[in-house]
């Protein structure tokens, strides 16, 4: 593909002679074969930080493509992004028009949960490459998919949990390894906002500008509301998992990947819809523990609906890591240890990082992320948060609204996953909208 876009530009050097070219376009052109070609699926959201991501790595990315099933978000993002777009970029509501792109090398995906793996997967079996928000799957069995995805066609899929790649959550990590608060045991997780009520819907016809018929995609038809667009969808079970995967999983992954812990042995999970009486269908506080066969454990305290701090730290999220000779805690920021009599013996923060609780949450830890996506596809480097540890992130929150949902503590198969209870397994795929299966 690289070497058609470098041959194109020899042999049509003549031939462009004379023409008008703004700056940006012929940039465009002559660095085409140092950047990787993306589209971006999913607008109203996550989606604008890929944008962001983009823009700060422009001699390294070239976006080809806008694609969401909204038409009215187009217009905004060429106002916002000027600088990577202009006409030549192609806009979309069916990401599978994008795929056909032979000059497409990757797709990255903000769309809503229910869509991140069939989208995924349709994208590797196309040939291209995936940057995929987090949650990776709206069920586990689809996280199996995905595994098996990446297996049979070979192409990097980077998911979003962002932390993987803060250069100070990886030297906390250096320094737990080498013993420096002890024999590490338990870490403590939080997530703090205050969400308002989203109402009781009602029913609306969808707008012109907006396709209701393909944003659903792969999940059974339901009646457009006027409570679902485009945010809180994140809080129905249709579409959405829940305030401890849309938040409480970034933390999560840095205590796993923190502790050296894999999947569970136990689950437990408690909480409610307290804050408000609406069609929230999921809980505004919960409080999830999990506990390992290595003989530690992570606990998250989710308060989406008071965002009162009680950790000390900027921006309402982190992770406590305790130790037999100490303790730590990190964020988005950086990360401070502390001896057992609370003093600090080590500290190191983020020189390009903010933690953020809003809808877009764009931190300083994107880039790094995004960067270490594009070497995986252009250098072969190790992808920071692969699938298979992605997987194990999500399923924590998959188990803690399955224990949630039907009141219980749940055992776990350490070598699968699964939970020993029947009707927590009922969880563990869902029913598609005919057609709209995801196959392998």
């Amino acid at each position: 593909m690289k070497n058609t876009r470098r041959d194109f530009i020899k042999t049509s050097a003549l031939g462009v002679a004379g023409m008008a070219f703004s700056a940006k376009s012929y940039a465009r052109i002559i660095g085409a074969n140092d950047r990787i070609n993306i589209a971006t699926a999913g607008l109203n959201g996550r989606g604008r930080a890929h944008l962001n991501m983009a823009r700060s790595l422009k001699n390294q990315i070239n976006v080809i493509g806008l694609i969401d099933p909204d038409s009215r978000v187009f217009a905004k993002c060429f106002k916002d992004f000027g600088q990577i777009l202009d006409s030549s970029t192609k806009t979309m509501a069916d990401y599978r028009r994008a795929l056909e792109n032979k000059d497409l090398d990757a797709l990255t995906i903000a769309a809503p949960d229910h869509w991140h793996a069939p989208m995924a997967i349709e994208a590797m079996k196309a040939g291209k490459h995936v940057y995929l928000e987090k949650p990776c799957c709206h069920n586990p069995a689809e996280g199996d998919m995905l595994k098996a995805a990446v297996a049979k066609y070979g192409k990097k899929l980077q998911i979003g949990n962002q932390q993987r790649s803060s250069p100070t959550t990886t030297a906390l990590k250096e320094s737990l390894d080498s013993g420096i608060i002890g024999d590490v045991y338990y870490a403590k997780t939080w997530y703090e906002n205050n969400r308002g009520s989203i109402g009781t819907g009602q029913k609306m016809a969808a707008p012109a500008e907006f396709d209701w018929d393909l944003w659903q995609g792969p999940a059974p038809r339901k009646d457009l509301m006027d409570n679902y667009i485009h945010y809180n969808w994140h809080w129905f079970w249709h579409w959405g998992t829940g305030e401890i995967s849309n938040n409480g999983l970034h933390e999560m992954d840095a205590a796993r990947y923190l502790l050296g812990v894999d999947l569970p042995s136990k689950v437990s999970s408690a909480g409610g819809r307290y804050a408000w009486n609406d069609d929230w269908q999921f809980w505004d506080t919960q409080n999830a523990s999990f506990e390992f066969p290595e003989g530690k454990m992570i606990t998250w305290e989710g308060k989406s609906c008071n965002g009162m701090d009680v950790h000390g730290r900027p921006g309402g999220r982190g992770t406590w890591v305790y130790g037999t000779q100490g303790t730590a805690v990190v964020d988005r920021g950086g990360y401070q240890i502390f001896d057992k009599s609370n003093r600090e013996i080590k500290a190191e923060y983020e020189r390009n990082s903010s933690s953020s609780v809003d809808t877009l949450g764009v931190t300083g830890l994107d880039n790094y992320h995004m960067q270490n996506f594009v070497n995986a596809v252009t250098k072969d480097e190790s992808l920071n948060s692969p699938i298979d540890e992605a997987v194990k992130s999500t399923l924590l929150c998959h188990l803690g609204n399955m224990s949630q949902k039907f009141n219980k503590t749940l055992t776990v198969d350490t070598k699968t996953g699964k939970p020993q209870d029947a009707e927590a397994m009922t969880l563990w795929g869902r029913t598609y909208e005919k057609g709209w299966e995801p196959k392998v």
